[in-house]
């Protein structure tokens, strides 16, 4: 039979997920392994340096650098307060004596009887890493973190912004193809997972930031709304540290474009369960989706699946094509013609026959079609 090789976003009602939760800098592990961990969970942490600040004592004592250390209050290791006294001449006259006061709270970093400068370091800061997902630790990397895995419904995204989040999943509309509006966010909503269906304006986003949602999830959104949102264009680069206030998921793509049915009543589904999110995206090497994850299973499904996606597409298999001019429709592979077609860019390239809901037939090319997994 033939087949041929495309990407493809994955929404599965239940499969085997392992997430690989590491620090950026070594630190301390907090959890072990066979640990059940809720997602909140902090797993390990570690300390990042303070801000330096540098005090040019010589310059302020009027001295020279080699003489300084006989002026100091402080020595290496010291910590000290805002507007401590660190150093202070001992004139005859106490009218010309000169006090320098340290600019923050924190220790004496260092010291230079070369340039005569003391350099100050603000407290360092706790990072902490959390689970992000409810599971079982199945390894742990000592130092940097852990393995966490869970079994539990995997649905992908096409584009989105803003960082990990949890809350409890609402639906919030009634199809997939009703649209998000401002009056459809409730207060009662505030800390979840709100579901819409084919787009979410600006002024629903802003609505949903003032009632606290954590995430919003619906088909498609306006780029000129995600520019206002932002203050700029989003291009090539990795998104996911934006703070705007939510986590935003796209599943189908720019514009007016309803949920796919499937996705709206998979996320129906696990309605009221808890969830997490992520809106980090990249879309050069290193492909990374966004993504919501429900731990454990549907109420329809009995087992997960565990084995990983073949990699290719076939006949019968579910599609979106993501070019225009039928960007986001959805349809059915019904066959892979292996000769090559030319196309209405003069180019030839390899083809596919894809089935839309309506019956209506069409050949797009194969680098157009993403594979829906399910």
């Amino acid at each position: 039979m033939a087949h041929a090789y495309t990407p493809g976003l994955k929404v599965i009602p239940c499969t085997v997920l392992r997430k690989r939760r590491v620090l950026p800098i070594p630190g301390k592990v907090l959890a072990s392994e066979g640990q059940e961990v809720p997602a909140s969970d902090v797993v390990a942490q570690t300390e990042l340096p303070g801000k330096v600040f540098p005090v040019n004592i010589a310059n302020r004592l009027s001295v020279t650098a080699g003489e300084i250390p006989a002026f100091l209050l402080k020595k290496v290791g010291d910590p000290v307060k805002k507007g401590e006294i660190v150093a202070e001449n001992k004139p005859f006259i106490k009218w010309f004596k000169t006090s320098v006061e340290s600019p923050i709270t924190g220790t004496v970093d260092s010291v230079s009887d070369v340039t005569g400068q003391m350099l100050l370091r603000e407290p360092p800061k706790v990072l902490p890493l959390r689970s992000y997902i409810q599971g079982k630790v199945v390894e742990v990397h000592p130092g940097f973190g852990v393995t966490v895995e869970t079994e539990g419904t995997f649905i992908q995204g096409i584009f989105g912004i803003g960082g990990e989040t949890n809350g409890p999943i609402a639906m919030a509309v009634e199809t997939p193809d009703e649209e998000l509006t401002p009056e459809h966010i409730k207060d009662e909503h505030k800390g979840r997972i709100v579901i819409g269906g084919k787009h979410a304006g600006l002024a629903t986003i802003k609505r949903a930031i003032e009632a606290g949602v954590h995430a919003i999830v619906v088909g498609g959104i306006h780029d000129r709304d995600l520019r206002q949102i932002l203050g700029y264009d989003i291009g090539v680069a990795v998104t996911g540290t934006e703070k705007i206030g939510l986590t935003l998921i796209v599943t189908e793509g720019f514009g007016l474009i309803p949920m796919a049915e499937y996705t709206f009543k998979l996320l129906a589904s696990r309605n009221g369960e808890n969830a997490s999110v992520s809106g980090a995206t990249q879309i050069r090497a290193g492909v990374m989706r966004p993504e919501i994850i429900v731990p454990g299973y549907p109420k329809d499904v009995k087992e997960c699946k565990r084995e990983e996606g073949r990699g290719w597409i076939e006949p019968g298999d579910p599609v979106r094509i993501i070019r225009e001019p039928h960007f986001g429709t959805i349809g059915t592979v019904l066959s892979l013609p292996p000769e090559l077609t030319k196309c209405a860019s003069e180019s030839h390239v390899r083809v596919l026959e894809v089935k839309l809901a309506d019956g209506t037939r069409l050949t797009v090319p194969r680098a157009n079609i993403e594979v829906l997994e399910k």
